[in-house]
């Protein structure tokens, strides 16, 4: 553990911070971390609410901060802003470039960037980052997806960033728009904003649709920053880097530590991020830390198996199952015949029942065993019956950001 970083960032925060040497009335800059108390999401909601419009958590004035991002509000139904010094800004840079070198990413390279370039932090500081290290930045906003993809191919992009759910878009696009993905350069595709990268049947998926493109995962938050990177020897393991964070993992009802292996909360702490620091954050991201120390990659410090495998508040609990979106999309996924899916969640009863509603692909349409198969896989996987129905094609959402296909009836 890095203790004197943590134990910088503690005597920074606890001097000049207001709302955490509120909260932490009594600690010491040498206090050991597992003392210090979590840092709920919603305590820093209630925090900007009572000190709008950024809240109590900077620990320097307000002109030393020159960078501003918000949350996205559909965990909460409230966005959290959050201010970064140049310093703060530069330290999440660093970040993302790790992400890149894990990826192979490099000079020369011409990375496109298929966001809206709204106010989430992962955009800007990828896009820097991808400068930083040599890349030719090919900023996507604004764009319609088949302009986005005509700038792709007329580019010669190498490397495509975007959510999991938009890559599939995109390729479900070129086919309709008659855009020939194999015109394309695109080598590697670095997924976040979900989990589908290192969901095992989605990156598979993705890879066929982009020609064989590598698939990389990677994970972070605005309130928190760039966390982790896609393991280069091991798809589906995210490295957190720590060198930047302390990551513990937590069983979500006691608050106590697990074993590595055993599945838990995700816990963070930033130690370079001193303008707008979070001590203990609970992510609510649900993870299971490999056992081992040191990865075959080389890399030492946490390892999540699976990456994010889901969030405390996502999993539904069904006749005593507990099931996490992403284990239902890694079997969705793993048919070919799938073309997009939506989960339905009726609450009428006593207790959740779930349904799945699918759009098949255009070859597979009339296939009168499909319907069964996917009941038959999701039976093996949860020990439930989980009723699957076809819906006419094109009739499902699709999403360029994160997606919303679990939806309550």
């Amino acid at each position: 553990m890095p203790v004197a970083r943590l134990c910088e960032l503690l005597a920074a925060v606890l001097r000049d911070n207001p709302f955490y040497s509120a909260k932490l009335s009594g600690a010491t800059p040498d206090s050991p971390l597992a003392s210090l108390p979590f840092t709920l999401k919603q305590e820093l909601i209630e925090d900007q609410q009572a000190h709008p419009p950024y809240g109590s958590n900077l620990t320097y004035s307000l002109d030393r901060y020159t960078r501003f991002c918000q949350t996205s509000a559909t965990t909460t139904g409230t966005p959290m802003r959050w201010l970064d010094t140049p310093e703060s800004w530069d330290w999440m840079i660093t970040n993302w470039t790790r992400v890149y070198q894990a990826a192979g990413v490099g000079a020369g390279d011409r990375v496109f960037f298929a966001f809206s370039f709204g106010p989430f932090l992962g955009f800007w500081v990828g896009f820097e980052a991808a400068a930083r290290v040599g890349c030719l930045a090919i900023p996507g906003g604004g764009m319609r997806s088949a302009a986005r993809l005509r700038t792709i191919v007329e580019t010669s992009a190498t490397v495509l960033c975007c959510t999991p759910t938009y890559a599939i878009r995109l390729a479900e696009v070129a086919a309709e728009e008659n855009i020939d993905l194999a015109a394309a350069k695109v080598r590697t595709l670095i997924v976040a904003g979900e989990p589908g990268g290192s969901v095992p049947a989605t990156r598979r998926h993705i890879s066929e649709l982009w020609r064989g493109a590598r698939v990389v995962d990677h994970h972070g938050m605005t309130e928190i920053g760039p966390v982790s990177y896609g393991c280069p020897k091991n798809p589906g393991v995210l490295h957190v880097i720590d060198e930047s964070y302390i990551a513990e993992v937590i069983d979500p009802l006691t608050g106590q530590p697990v074993p590595r292996g055993v599945t838990g909360e995700l816990v963070l702490t930033n130690l370079g991020r001193l303008g707008s620091p979070l001590l203990r954050y609970r992510t609510s991201d649900i993870v299971r830390a490999a056992p081992e120390d040191r990865c075959e990659c080389g890399a030492s410090g946490l390892a999540l198996i699976g990456g994010i495998l889901g969030r405390t508040d996502d999993m539904l609990v069904v006749r005593g199952v507990n099931v996490y979106p992403s284990a239902v999309e890694n079997i969705l996924r793993s048919f070919d015949a799938v073309s997009e899916y939506r989960v339905k969640i009726q609450n009428h009863r006593t207790l959740p029942e779930l349904s799945v509603q699918v759009e098949a692909r255009l070859a597979h349409i009339h296939d009168s065993t499909l319907t069964h198969r996917l009941e038959a896989a999701l039976t093996n996987a949860f020990a439930l019956r989980i009723p699957v129905s076809l819906v006419p094609q094109g009739s499902l959402p699709r999403f360029e950001m994160k997606a919303r296909r679990w939806v309550t009836d």
